[in-house]
């Protein structure tokens, strides 16, 4: 392809995009296919010939698009969202166009730059006080991973990199049930090990961490003679939203002097509303902080913000500085790939650029506002129907919801059954979980472009699809 034809694919392909975002409503949520359907419509071999442009696309709505399940679909209530703002799909088109590599300052100036100006601008929107520094990583996975190897390497005195964990004692990370499974992977691969992932229990309706049960298992191993590291502290756990009381748990990791992450992945963002910080208050004590851009701002994926309050412990946890890595002749400079797991670097930060810029943070708090009041709108509509039990509250926009008429049998295969057939139907898109060893069903709002009448129109699904299993 030659960069005129290009030029007419970037138009064709843009007034797809256009005609795409306006219709999805109308397609089922939820992919469709069966397992193995897409592989079996694909080759087996590569073409040896050029093919024209003309088929290619043809059998991209062929094939690939009857196999996508639409998370940019206004009733996509699963999971939580991964949104993509007409302007952050703008912005990633530019960064396509352009292919920098952004792992150093001086192979993308520009780049790192707006790095630095679009962390702090996240800093101020979410109410974190200066002296934080921020980085974008991929993900929460992956900032969690970078956290817990600098807990480990602080706890070892900066020796664990060159030295290895043979021949020490143990370290232990402390977390509730409800972190998510990215914690339980940063664990595996720093070395630390499952078995010295100590999970604290959890109390009070917020399934918060207990920190008085945490500050009696960090005394405990302190006497075994192991080495507590650190505490991965949940804000808006992905199962029902579970929120660990942030400052009491500080209070316990200061006293033991334990490197403190705060994993808000998903409800960080709602932390642009000032009204909801209270849920995460005592936040500006941790070590390190993470939310994703890319779930609840409508920042394309991927797109995590990870602040540090002492960057200088990650950077010498991560920092490798072989001589063709260097910038000589420029002092001062940030290099982010000092500040990450991987070398090589996205130019990530201009989707916030032109995110934050074209709605404002008031048109992104407006639209958290809205999802967290529409959801609990339904909640109370969902209470109030027949036949149904809340199992727990709404955190933010996240609450769970159990099918239980009376006289059913096994409630678990009932909801499993349930939330099947809801996907089936194909009008919204939903994902259960288990609480306290039980199955439930999750409804969360967070998709950019979810109106009330489709959290609303979810209401009527869940109502009609429940009456029909119990026929």
């Amino acid at each position: 392809m030659e960069w005129e034809e290009f030029g007419r694919w970037g138009r064709r392909i843009a007034d797809w995009a256009r005609r795409y975002r306006e219709t999805v409503a109308a397609r089922p949520v939820r992919a469709q296919t069966r397992p193995g359907e897409i592989l079996n419509s694909l080759p087996a071999a590569p073409p040896e010939a050029p093919e024209d442009m003309e088929r290619v696309f043809a059998d991209f709505e062929r094939i690939v698009m009857p196999g996508i399940t639409h998370w940019q679909h206004p009733r996509f209530f699963a999971y939580f969202p991964a949104s993509a703002a007409p302007p952050s799909v703008l912005a990633e088109f530019l960064v396509s166009a352009i292919a920098p590599q952004c792992m150093l300052w001086q192979t993308s100036p520009a780049a790192t730059e707006m790095e630095t100006r679009m962390m702090d601008w996240l800093r101020q929107a979410v109410g974190l006080p200066e002296g934080f520094a921020g980085v974008i990583q991929d993900s929460a996975s992956t900032a969690t991973l970078a956290a817990v190897l600098t807990m480990r390497e602080r706890a070892l005195d900066w020796a664990g990199n060159a030295q290895g964990l043979a021949g020490k004692a143990p370290l232990r990370v402390y977390a509730s049930s409800e972190v998510h499974s990215s914690i339980d992977r940063a664990i595996w691969i720093s070395g630390i090990g499952q078995e010295n992932l100590v999970r604290i229990p959890i109390a009070g309706d917020r399934r918060g961490m207990d920190p008085q049960a945490l500050e009696a298992a960090v005394a405990a191993d302190k006497a075994k003679g192991l080495v507590p590291a650190g505490v991965i502290v949940c804000v808006g756990g992905t199962g029902t939203g579970a929120t660990d009381p942030v400052a009491e748990v500080m209070e316990v990791a200061e006293r033991h002097g334990l490197y403190t992450h705060v994993d808000a992945a998903w409800a960080g963002a709602a932390m642009i509303c000032p009204e909801f910080r209270d849920m995460w208050a005592g936040v500006e004590r941790a070590d390190s902080v993470v939310f994703n851009p890319h779930k609840w701002l409508g920042a394309q994926f991927d797109c995590s913000a990870h602040f540090l309050r002492a960057p200088d412990d990650l950077v010498r946890t991560l920092a490798i500085s072989p001589e063709y890595l260097k910038t000589h002749g420029a002092e001062g400079v940030i290099n982010y790939s000092e500040w990450s797991i991987p070398l090589g670097r996205r130019f990530r930060a201009l989707k916030l650029w032109f995110l934050i810029r074209a709605y404002g943070l008031e048109g992104l708090r407006a639209r958290i506002r809205d999802h967290v009041r529409w959801s609990r709108a339904l909640h109370d509509r969902v209470a109030a129907m027949p036949g149904f039990e809340i199992v727990t509250p709404p955190m933010w926009s996240l609450w769970t919801f159990r099918f239980a008429p009376a006289g059913a049998g096994d409630l678990d295969e009932l909801n499993l059954r349930l939330v099947n057939a809801i996907n089936d139907d194909g009008r919204i898109y939903l994902t259960q979980t288990r609480v306290d060893g039980r199955v439930a069903i999750r409804f969360q709002v967070g998709q950019f472009d979810t109106t009330e009448a489709d959290v609303m129109q979810a209401g009527d699904v869940i109502a009609e699809i429940a009456a029909g299993l119990e026929r």
